[in-house]
C-alpha cells in the first residue's frame, strides 16, 4: 500500500492557512518552504512546555520531521547540516533504535544550565557545554575523546552521567542525553499507544483526521493529539488517504 502522505485540512495543526492560491490548496502536512528548520520549529510549538514545567528543551522527532517534510533524504540532509552547523542537537531517546530527538542548541543548553544550577557537579555541566557542545555535533562522545580532545577527567565524566548530560552506551562511550527526559519518554511511549489503539478501534480501522482530533485526548495522551499524530504518520505507522470528507488515517494492512 502506498504511504505517500496526502493533504491535510489546513487548520489541522495550525499551519498557515493558504494565501490566494486559487484552487490549489496549500498542504499543511508539509513546510511550505520544504524546510526541516521550520518542520522541527513547527513540532517545538507543539511541544507542552507547561507540562514539563519547562525544564526540558523542546523536543521534536524525527519521524515528525518527516511528517512535515516527507522526502527523508532532504530532510535527513538539512538536518545534518543544521547539526553540523550547531543549530539543533540531536539525541537518542532509548525506547526504539530509530527514535532520535531533535532540539534547538540554545533550549538544550538553557535548560542543561536551568536543571544542574546549584548541584556539585554544575562546573562539570558548563565546562561540557562550553567546550564540548560547540565544537561537536555528535550523538555519542568515546572515552579517548572526552579525556584527551577536551580534558575531561573520569571522575568528571562520571559526574556529566549524574548529571544526565551523558548516559552509558557501552564500554568507554556515551550518549548525549537531556536531564529529565525520562519523563517525556514515558509519557510519549503511552501516548503513541494511545492514539494508535484510537484508530485500531474505529471501524475497519481507520478514522478522519478531523474526527480523530475533534475527540477528547485519553489521560494517557499527555503530549497533544497533534503532537502524536505527526508522529505516526511520519513513522508510517498509519496511512494518510485523501477523500472527499477529508485525511483519513488508516493502520497498514499487515
Amino acid at each position: 500500500m502506498s504511504r505517500k502522505r496526502h493533504r491535510l485540512v489546513p487548520e489541522t495543526f495550525g499551519l498557515k492557512r493558504r494565501r490566494e492560491l486559487g484552487d490549489v490548496e496549500a498542504d499543511p502536512l508539509r513546510c511550505e518552504s520544504g524546510s526541516a528548520r521550520e518542520a522541527v520549529a513547527e513540532i517545538v510549538r507543539l511541544f507542552p512546555r507547561v507540562l514539563f514545567e519547562d525544564a526540558l528543551p523542546p523536543i521534536a522527532l524525527r519521524s515528525q520531521v518527516y511528517s512535515l517534510v516527507p522526502d527523508r533524504t532532504v530532510a535527513d540532509r538539512q538536518l545534518k547540516a543544521l547539526q553540523e552547523q550547531g543549530e539543533i542537537r540531536i539525541v537518542q531517546l532509548g525506547f526504539d533504535l530509530d527514535a532520535q530527538g531533535i532540539m534547538f542548541t540554545e533550549d538544550y543548553r538553557t535548560r542543561v544550565l536551568k536543571a544542574c544550577d546549584g548541584r556539585p557537579y554544575a562546573a562539570t555541566v558548563q565546562k561540557f557545554l562550553a567546550s564540548v557542545l560547540p565544537a561537536c555535533g555528535d550523538l555519542s562522545f568515546q572515552q579517548d575523546q572526552m579525556t584527551q580532545t577536551f580534558g575531561f577527567r573520569d571522575p568528571e565524566i562520571t559526574q556529566l552521567v549524574k548529571a544526565g548530560v551523558l548516559t552509558v552506551r557501552d564500554a568507554g562511550s556515551w550518549w548525549l542525553a537531556v536531564p529529565g527526559a525520562g519523563r517525556f519518554i514515558k509519557y510519549f511511549v503511552k501516548g503513541r499507544q494511545a492514539v494508535l489503539s484510537m484508530v485500531r478501534k474505529a471501524k475497519y480501522r481507520e478514522l478522519l483526521l478531523s474526527e480523530l482530533l475533534g475527540r477528547r485526548a485519553p489521560a494517557s495522551v499527555r503530549l497533544g493529539l497533534a503532537y502524536h499524530v505527526h508522529d505516526l504518520i511520519g513513522a508510517q505507522l498509519v496511512d494518510c488517504v485523501s477523500t472527499t470528507s477529508g485525511t483519513l488515517l488508516r493502520l497498514p494492512e499487515t
